[in-house]
C-alpha cells in the first residue's frame, strides 16, 4: 500500500509536499494548452484555405507544332493532295485553366496565384456561364476545336485559292427568335432576298441594308425547298438578326486531319491555317523560323481575338519562338507584357499571318510589321 504522502505523486513530482515540482506541472499545462491551441489555430487556417473560391487561375500550358508532330502521328495529316515537307516551327499555344467545372480553386491557390504575375485570376463567371458542369465544358470545348479545325481547312484552301463547296445551316434558335416556327434545326440556307447564300456575309449584309424590312428566305429541308419571309429584330445595337444560330457545312476536294488530344477550345485556328497552307505548298514558308501565335479563325480568313494571350506569349517564348502573331484585338492586353526575345506581330486575317511568316522566313528584317502599341 502507497504510503499517504505517495498517494497523490505524479510522473516528474519530486515531493508530495506541494513544493516547486507541482509548480513545474502546472506551468506544463499552461504550455500544452498554449500548443492545443496553436495547433487548432493552424488547422483552422488550413482549413479555411483550403475552402473553394468561384475563381479561375490560367497560366501558360506546352505549345504545339502544327508542323511537327505528337505521339509519333503528324498533327497535320493531308490525303487526295500533294504535300511538302515542312521545316521550322508554327507553335499553337495553350493555357491551363483551374477552376471553375475544372475542380475548385481553394483561397490559397487563388491567392498564390494572385501574387504570381506568370498567372491570371478571374472571377469564374467571366470564364463559365453559371451552373456549366465539367462535361458540358469539355463538350463545348470539343465541339469548338472540331469547328476551329474545320473553318481552318476552309480559310486555308481560300486563301490558296483552292475551290470547295460551303453552305450555310441553322443550328437552333435562340430565345424570343423571329424565326420561331419558320426555321428548323438542319434547314440549309439557300437564298435571301433572291441572292445566293454562300457566306453568313451575305446574310448579314443584307439584313442591314434592309433595315428591319422582312426578309424573304430559300432554304432546302431535309431535301424539299421551303420559302420563308420573316421579319429581323434589332438586337439592341443596331445590327438586325434573324435569332438563328448559323453553322458551316463544308465540301472539301480532299481530306485534311488534324491530331491532337487534350486540347480544346477555337484558339489554334489561325495557326492550323498556317500549318495547312505551308503543308500544302512547296518550300518552307518559316523559313526554319520558330514562329507561334494564337488566334480564332473564320472560313474566310478573319482573326478574331482569345483568351490567356498574356500566358500564350510566356508559353511561346519557353518552347522556343522569337515571333508571335497575336490578334489585332488583343493587342490591349499584349502591351506591357512581352516577354523579353519576343516579337509580337498584330494581325487581322489570315493573309496578313502568312505575309508576317513570309517575310521572317525569308530573311528579311521584322522591324517594319505591325506590332501592338500603347498609343
Amino acid at each position: 500500500m502507497a504510503s499517504p504522502g505517495q498517494e497523490n505523486m505524479l510522473p516528474g513530482d519530486t515531493s508530495p509536499d506541494g513544493g516547486a515540482p507541482r509548480g513545474a506541472k502546472r506551468g506544463s499545462n499552461k504550455v500544452s494548452l498554449m500548443t492545443t491551441a496553436g495547433l487548432l489555430a493552424l488547422g483552422l487556417g488550413i482549413a479555411a484555405g483550403t475552402i473553394p473560391v468561384p475563381y479561375v487561375v490560367e497560366s501558360r500550358g506546352p505549345a504545339f507544332n502544327t508542323l511537327g508532330e505528337v505521339q509519333g502521328s503528324p498533327v497535320i495529316s493531308v490525303t487526295g493532295h500533294e504535300t511538302y515537307p515542312a521545316q521550322g516551327n508554327l507553335d499553337l499555344t495553350t493555357v491551363y485553366v483551374e477552376g471553375g467545372p475544372n475542380g475548385p480553386v481553394s483561397i490559397f491557390g487563388a491567392f498564390a496565384a494572385w501574387l504570381d504575375r506568370s498567372k491570371a485570376v478571374y472571377p469564374e463567371e467571366l470564364i463559365y456561364p453559371s451552373g456549366t458542369t465539367k462535361e458540358q465544358a469539355a463538350e463545348e470545348g470539343a465541339v469548338a476545336m472540331t469547328t476551329s479545325q474545320e473553318n481552318a481547312v476552309a480559310s486555308a484552301l481560300t486563301e490558296l485559292k483552292i475551290p470547295f463547296g460551303q453552305q450555310l445551316q441553322a443550328a437552333g434558335l435562340s430565345d424570343g427568335s423571329p424565326s420561331q416556327g419558320k426555321i428548323e434545326k438542319g434547314d440549309v440556307f439557300e437564298s435571301i432576298n433572291g441572292k445566293p447564300v454562300a457566306s453568313l456575309a451575305v446574310v448579314q449584309s443584307e439584313l442591314a441594308a434592309g433595315k428591319g424590312k422582312p426578309a424573304t428566305l430559300v432554304m432546302d429541308r431535309a431535301g424539299e425547298p421551303v420559302t420563308e419571309t420573316i421579319t429581323p429584330v434589332d438586337n439592341g445595337a443596331g445590327r438586325y438578326i434573324l435569332g438563328v444560330m448559323l453553322q458551316y457545312r463544308f465540301s472539301f476536294p480532299f481530306d485534311v486531319k488534324i491530331s491532337l488530344d487534350k486540347v480544346a477550345g477555337p484558339s489554334a485556328g489561325m495557326m492550323f491555317s498556317l500549318g495547312i497552307i505551308d503543308t500544302l505548298t512547296p518550300g518552307d514558308l518559316t523559313g526554319g523560323k520558330h514562329v507561334a501565335g494564337t488566334g480564332t479563325i473564320s472560313p474566310d480568313g478573319m482573326v478574331g481575338p482569345i483568351g490567356g494571350i498574356d500566358q500564350k506569349m510566356q508559353g511561346a517564348r519557353a518552347g522556343g519562338a522569337t515571333l508571335f502573331l497575336a490578334p489585332a484585338a488583343n493587342c490591349d492586353e499584349v502591351v506591357g507584357h512581352i516577354p523579353e526575345g519576343l516579337q509580337v506581330v498584330k494581325v487581322e486575317n489570315l493573309a496578313q499571318a502568312r505575309h508576317a511568316v513570309e517575310v521572317a522566313g525569308s530573311g528579311q528584317d521584322t522591324s517594319g510589321l505591325p506590332g501592338c502599341s500603347s498609343n
